[in-house]
Order: structure tokens, then C-alpha cells, then sequence
């Protein structure tokens, strides 16, 4: 049996809350705040229809609220039966912090060790590998980007999807959450891919957004925050108990997690017999513009300069093992290239020692974009995504980054360059 972790900066993960969450491009942004209060108010008028006692874990009712739906369960089934019949198969996981394992006293206690956990115990004689592509403060618009190196190069036959926290553009973020569905599950292997909506404790997530894509291509969905924000409301828990920072599960609340997914997988693995494993097919069209079909994470070694000062290839200490080719300036950097994309972005590190600079983004001479570096005050270093142009056309363009008028500070590190 094998893991892979995908280490990120635990620090960080630790503290990640809502300000951690990408701040998306204004081009394309659209507010919230109506959308979860609308939410809220639904999941509220859902009484608890017996006491929740958390020793006990689960109660029908509170997994039956949040089995949003069942899905088309011929790929888990094929899975399980390659599990029984070729006695080795890879299950993986990818989201942002409460994926990593944030808050779980260790790594054994987390929701995604615990999916693990049952297809081991379920299927002794199979050899399970895992992957955890979890990193904090990420959000689908990072991940349909770094899927394909952090998560599908290991071929998994199960994938657990998780950004309803972190994703809180409804516009972006359904673009991005529907290409990275979709290309995982037109991946090598045709894998199962099983929808997780976590959320805050008051309630907040991009759940309703990342349904419409799950009922788009009839997959499973388990909703963390409609099993447990009603039995909050009600009075029977306080969300301390689950959740001592209002947002990243405790122990308690990682296996209040797991026994949804589970029981969830439980039910397949029962049905098995009845289940038919012939319509593992995917839409012919997306269910958007599928705008990041061909996505990639560019390091800087993989682009080709046509003007570059005060930049210099380096390495970082948050994600040194995830993104270590990176372009570094302490100075006045300036950097050209040329690329050839329908949609360009850069992951960069906002950092809290007061030297992060303000860079702007031009392309094709027009400044689309500004990275903001600094994040003094802040709980930490972390990688932030700034997308700068979206368009259905593939065009080649010039792009220059270089210091904004009026910026005292200097400082910026590239994680990656996100073209599609």
C-alpha cells in the first residue's frame, strides 16, 4: 500500500480561512453574498428529524439530507470490482485545506485517509495506492491546472472532489470546476468521481454553483453542510464542537465527514449486483465553455523569455516540493514572453514581510491585471490565483509583468504561469 501526499506549508493550511480563498478577476467576478444567504435560509427550514448525539456519529436523516444524489454509480462499481478481480488500484483526492487534512490532530484522522481506509478494509487483499492533492487555499481554477501532474499522472480509479469552500466566484469558478471535472473524467482509466460539498459552520459554500455541474454529468453528491448546518441551527451541536475555527473540521468533524462518504460507499458495495457497469460515458459537450480543457501549470523553466531583468529562476519556501521553478525578484523585475493561449494566469505568493511588490500585467500593450504581493498582517505565505484574460479563442499574445507605478515595495515570486 502506497501514499502520496502532496505537501503543502501545514502552517498555513492551519490558518486558512475565507480570506485564504482566491480572489478571482473582476472581469468575471459576481458577488456572493445573496447566494449564500439564499442557501443558509434553505438549509435552515430543514429540521433535524432526531437528536444528533456526536459520539454516535450520523443519523439517517442527517446522511439522508446530505446525499444530494446518488449518481451513476457504474464507475464506482468497476472500481470495486477491478479492487476484488486485479487486486491493485489508486484512489485520490483533491481539494483545498480540509482535503490536505487541516485541524485533524494527524494525517490518520482526516476525511481523505479515512475514504482511504475503506477501500483497504473493504478489499484486504488489494494493493491501494493514494494520492492526497490537496493543498490550502486553493480553489478549482488552481486545480484544473495541476490536476493532471499532482493527481491524474497516478491513473486513480476513484477521485473525491473538494473546492465548495474554497471556490467563491460563481462565474469563474463554475467554469473552472466544470473543466476540472470533466477532464477527470475523461482521464486515462475513465475514473469514479465522487462530488464532496464541505462548508463553513455558518453555512457558506459554492455548493448550488458546483451542483448544477454534478447534476450536469449525474454524478454522486454528499454535502458536509447539509448533513450538519441544520443540527447547528437547531441547537443540537455548536459548531465548536466540529469546528473550533468556524471553517476547518476538527477530528470529530473529519469523521463525520468520513462516515458520510462511506456510508455512501457502503451502499454501492451492497448493490453491486444490481448496479449496470456499461454507461460510464461523459457528455459529448461540456456543461460551459470548458475553457480549460487543455490546462497546464507553466514553471519557469518551460518559458522562453524575450526580455528578463531582475528576475531570476529560483525556488520557494511555501510549496518547495509543489512549485519549486519559480521567477524570483527582489529588485525591480521585469519580464516578456510571448504565449500562445486562450487563457492566461499566474499563481504568485503573497507574502506578510512588509517587502511584496505591486506588479502589473500587460497583454498586447493593454495592462489587464495587477498581482498584489503584499499581504503584511496577514496569518502567513500563500499562493494566490489572478487570472488575467478568458476568451473561447486560442491567440498568441506578448505578455510583460513589471513593477506598478507608484509601488514602493519590489518583491514577487511566480509560483506558475496557468495557460490554457
Amino acid at each position: 500500500m502506497k501514499n502520496r501526499f502532496i505537501p503543502g506549508m501545514m502552517a498555513a493550511v492551519m490558518c486558512i480561512s475565507l480570506a485564504g480563498c482566491s480572489k478571482n478577476d473582476s472581469e468575471v467576478a459576481e458577488t456572493t453574498a445573496a447566494m449564500l444567504s439564499e442557501q443558509v435560509s434553505d438549509s435552515a427550514e430543514t429540521a433535524p428529524e432526531e437528536p444528533f448525539v456526536l459520539e454516535n456519529g450520523i443519523t439517517d436523516a442527517m446522511y439522508k439530507r446530505a446525499l444530494i444524489s446518488e449518481g451513476n454509480r457504474s464507475r464506482l462499481v468497476k472500481a470495486m470490482q477491478n479492487a476484488q478481480n486485479s487486486g491493485k488500484i489508486t484512489v485520490g483526492v483533491i481539494g483545498g485545506s480540509i482535503t490536505q487534512g487541516s485541524l485533524a490532530s494527524n494525517q490518520a484522522n482526516c476525511y481523505a485517509e479515512l475514504f482511504h481506509s475503506w477501500w483497504t478494509e473493504k478489499f484486504p487483499d488489494c494493493e491501494v495506492d493514494f494520492v492526497n492533492a490537496g493543498i490550502g487555499g486553493t480553489n478549482s481554477y488552481l486545480g484544473v491546472h495541476r490536476v493532471d501532474e499532482q493527481l491524474l499522472s497516478a491513473e486513480p480509479d476513484v477521485v473525491i472532489v473538494e473546492f465548495s469552500v474554497n471556490d467563491t466566484d460563481k462565474v469563474m469558478n463554475k467554469y473552472s470546476y466544470d473543466s476540472l471535472v470533466r477532464k477527470i473524467l475523461n482521464s486515462e482509466g475513465a475514473p469514479a468521481v465522487m462530488l464532496l460539498f464541505t462548508a463553513s459552520t455558518d453555512g457558506n459554500n459554492l455548493q448550488e454553483v458546483h451542483k448544477e455541474i454534478g447534476s450536469f454529468y449525474n454524478l454522486p453528491m454528499i454535502s458536509y453542510r447539509e448533513a450538519f448546518y441544520p443540527e447547528i441551527e437547531a441547537g443540537n451541536i455548536e459548531s465548536k464542537d466540529i469546528s473550533p475555527d468556524g471553517l476547518h473540521p476538527n477530528d470529530d468533524g473529519h469523521r463525520l465527514i468520513g462516515q458520510l462518504l462511506t456510508r455512501y460507499l457502503d451502499s454501492v458495495y451492497d448493490d453491486i449486483a444490481n448496479i449496470d457497469t456499461n454507461d460510464i460515458s461523459v457528455p459529448d459537450k461540456p456543461y460551459t465553455a470548458d475553457y480549460y480543457a487543455e490546462a497546464v501549470m507553466l514553471g519557469a523553466s518551460e518559458v522562453s523569455p524575450i526580455e528578463i531583468s531582475g528576475f531570476e529562476l529560483g525556488s520557494n519556501s511555501v510549496y518547495p516540493q509543489l512549485f519549486p521553478d519559480n521567477f524570483v525578484t527582489a529588485g525591480e523585475g521585469y519580464l516578456k514572453f510571448e504565449s500562445e493561449c486562450k487563457c492566461l494566469g499566474f499563481f504568485y505568493l503573497k507574502q506578510t514581510n512588509g517587502k511584496g511588490g505591486k506588479y502589473d500585467v500587460y497583454v498586447d500593450g493593454e495592462r489587464k491585471g495587477t498581482l498584489e504581493a503584499d499581504f503584511s498582517g496577514g496569518w502567513g505565505n500563500y499562493g494566490d490565483t489572478k487570472q488575467i484574460i478568458i476568451s473561447k479563442e486560442k491567440e498568441k499574445h506578448t505578455v510583460e509583468i513589471k513593477l506598478a507605478e507608484g509601488s514602493a515595495n519590489t518583491e514577487l515570486t511566480i509560483l506558475g504561469i496557468m495557460q490554457s
